[in-house]
């Protein structure tokens, strides 16, 4: 193993390494997005998740708008160094923008995409 932590992640030729929130306390995949160096890195100084927008083109704090804060409880990455699961701590229970604890709403059932998870706030609440 390298001096550096951040060194041994293989980052995407894009800069970036996708990561998964799981919930610690149920084990749950809340989200997938995508982190670089910088929000990794402010990840694991602050305790709370930080990620790179790909469509914004910045760095994201997680809850910065909503409150939904994500807290860290543990970061770790898969076997080959190539992704990233940070078990938290969603605040409010709310991770997706859409309102839903989870952003995994949709589920396959005959052919078609159905909703399974229930709105908890709506958005419009959330972001103002």
């Amino acid at each position: 193993m390298s001096g550096n932590w951040l060194d041994e992640v293989k980052w995407g030729p894009d800069g970036l390494v996708a990561a998964i929130a799981q919930d610690a306390a149920s084990g749950r995949v809340l989200m997938v997005a995508w982190m670089n160096r910088e929000a990794l890195a402010r990840t694991a100084e602050t305790g709370e998740v930080h990620y790179w927008s790909r469509s914004r083109r910045k760095l994201w704090h997680k809850g910065e708008e909503s409150g939904h804060v994500q807290k860290v409880r543990s970061i770790r990455t898969d076997c080959d160094s190539d992704a990233v699961l940070v078990e938290i701590e969603q605040v409010g229970g709310i991770a997706c923008h859409t309102g839903r604890e989870r952003c995994f709403y949709l589920q396959l059932r005959d052919g078609k995409w159905v909703e399974t998870d229930p709105v908890l706030k709506d958005p419009k609440e959330m972001y103002k």
